[in-house]
């Protein structure tokens, strides 16, 4: 068993540790809000600390499941940062989905200090975390992620290496390019069928079985057509995410006409008072239309 740190106690990331110190490692968590660290220290036992730098002194792995760019940054550098305080070999493991550039960034400031950064961003949901079933998509070096995927392997159902530092991150945007999409095509077909008259659940019970069916369908269709968003990844950092992929469409030249489009339709969710909405809300703006 390994002695981990685990910072960034949200809704994906307090599970996650949880699975960790279930699984018998020895886990020390750090938390911004310090009542969250001391809650699930009650909940699942393992230790706290009040510095991401105390949290990673000795550790083997530190694990990173934060907000933003300057989240991650925050975490890393600086005086208290977990940088700071791990041992030369130590492995930096970050589940954050950032941009490439600050994830190429730490990597080389990783490498200054001795230690391994591998970036690991995650898909699937508060389930997938609660669940212990997220993908994980993986830059870095191949010998840490080789040891890093013991430790992530406790709560994914998939964990593969893509590539070099930034793949990882790279990876996720084309799962929010892809989810944008069909969260909006999904929104538009459970619209007209409402409009049409039609019983949406046996609409999505016939066509669930063809080329139309996802993940999406099938676990945000009731939800949707109940209008209830409070299921999953909210459309803030839905938001987030697709400004991520936006920017770095620009930098490489790729075209995302779609993605910028469903961006603005998820604008508009917010404009609605809909930020924290999970991301199938997109529904409510046809609504409001009409």
């Amino acid at each position: 068993m390994a002695k981990l740190a685990f910072l960034g106690l949200g809704v994906m990331g307090a599970p996650m540790a949880g699975h960790l110190q279930k699984a018998g490692h020895e886990v020390t968590v750090y938390n911004r809000t310090e009542a969250k660290a001391e809650d699930w220290v009650k909940t699942y036992g393992g230790a706290m600390a009040k510095t991401p730098r105390a949290a990673a002194k000795d550790a083997d792995f530190v694990i990173a499941c934060v907000g933003n760019d300057d989240d991650l940054r925050s975490v890393c550098l600086g005086e208290d940062g977990a940088f700071g305080g791990m041992t030369a070999g130590a492995i930096f493991v970050d589940h954050t989905t950032v941009s490439a550039a600050v994830t190429r960034e730490l990597y080389a400031a990783a490498d200054d200090a001795q230690v391994s950064f591998v970036d690991a961003p995650i898909s699937g949901g508060q389930a997938g975390a609660e669940n212990g079933q997220l993908s994980i998509m993986c830059g870095g070096d191949e010998g840490a992620f080789d040891r890093a995927l013991p430790i992530m392997e406790v709560y994914s159902k998939i964990c593969r290496r893509i590539g070099d530092s930034g793949a990882g991150q790279m990876t996720k945007m084309c799962n929010q390019i892809a989810i944008a999409g069909l969260v909006q095509g999904l929104s538009e077909a459970l619209h007209f069928a409402e409009k049409a008259g039609l019983d949406g659940r046996a609409v999505v019970e016939v066509i669930s079985q063809g080329a139309a069916g996802s993940w999406q369908m099938e676990n945000r269709y009731e939800t949707m057509l109940d209008d209830k968003f409070e299921h999953g990844f909210a459309v803030d950092w839905m938001r987030k995410d697709l400004g991520i992929c936006l920017d770095t469409a620009d930098e490489t030249g790729a075209s995302l006409p779609v993605t910028a489009l469903v961006d603005q339709f998820y604008k508009d969710v917010q404009k609605q008072g809909g930020g924290r909405w999970d991301t199938s809300s997109l529904i409510k703006r046809l609504r409001a239309m009409g």
